[in-house]
């Protein structure tokens, strides 16, 4: 895995040629923009009058939007999506069930027009070198990843590193890191927590088959919770104070901590670029800093 971000044509398309459908499949012009609004509001459980309230409208208004009563404006679309936080793809389904054209580019990650966000991208996830660092899709498919993320890959065999390379796969997958992750059961509950939040959020059906992939995994041989896990071979210490739930996990016969963090940008005018996730795996543990350090002498 390098720090270069790919990918493919097929990965991201225009917006004019998948829009057309929802995160879930459906046709969008088929449903109406009434039924997906009352569908995004019932989700976030926002009453008719909250929603209401807070995009400047009236509950009858809303009402009628909903039932088909009323054809919306091109704003005020985009003004109850911006109070339900909808996901900006969903945000161009809503223009265009109610008739109007996507707001919302999708432009492919190696477009030329997104040479400065990929090259910045690419300088900070370097920057965290030698702490891991790496960037996923909507899917949790890898696009980019510093040397950092190379190191703890070391071991996994090369059919899952074959493209697409993705997080989930590699995180739990019995002959992934899943073996080597200490705390596999807690940390595979706050994956699956994670990717739940996720389908809930955007309701996407190519994230919940991945969850349903992942979650169906059984526990490596090695790793699983009867069967203990390798010992730490350094001296032991004084315990360490977790202010989060830390990934342990077996290097070179080493046991390292780490703290995820997940970064998104701020008011994403994109569909590729709002779907972009930065995570870190910050140090949890003086052992841990440590030995990273050591790996950059």
């Amino acid at each position: 895995m390098t720090a270069a971000a790919s990918a493919s044509p097929s990965a991201a398309t225009s917006a004019s040629d998948s829009s057309a459908v929802t995160s879930t499949g459906a046709s969008t012009v088929d449903k109406g923009v009434g039924p997906l609004l009352r569908g995004w509001r019932e989700q976030r459980r926002v009453s008719q009058l909250e929603l209401a309230l807070r995009a400047g409208s009236s509950a009858r208004h809303i009402s009628f939007v909903e039932t088909g009563r009323s054809r919306p404006s091109e704003e005020m679309v985009l003004r109850l999506a911006e109070h339900l936080d909808v996901p900006v793809r969903d945000r161009n389904a809503l223009l265009l069930a109610a008739g109007y054209a996507p707001r919302y580019p999708e432009t492919p990650l190696d477009d030329p027009a997104l040479d400065a966000l990929r090259e910045g991208v690419e300088r900070l996830i370097q920057g965290y070198e030698p702490y891991p660092a790496f960037v996923v899709d909507a899917t949790y498919n890898v696009v980019a990843a510093n040397r950092g993320i190379a190191m703890l890959l070391d071991t996994v065999p090369e059919h899952l590193l074959a493209p697409p390379l993705n997080a989930m796969r590699l995180t739990l997958h019995p002959e992934g890191l899943a073996p080597r992750i200490r705390n596999l059961r807690e940390w595979r509950g706050h994956l699956l927590a994670q990717m739940e939040r996720d389908i809930a959020l955007r309701r996407s059906e190519p994230l919940r088959a991945l969850y349903e992939e992942v979650a169906a995994y059984p526990y490596p041989s090695k790793g699983s919770p009867s069967e203990g896990y390798p010992e730490n071979d350094e001296e032991p210490g004084e315990t360490v104070p977790y202010f989060a739930l830390p990934m342990q996990i077996e290097h070179d016969g080493r046991v390292l901590s780490f703290i995820s963090s997940i970064s998104t940008f701020n008011t994403p005018m994109d569909v590729t670029v709002a779907e972009l996730a930065i995570e870190t795996l910050l140090p949890a543990d003086p052992a841990t800093v440590k030995y990273l350090q050591s790996l950059m002498s």
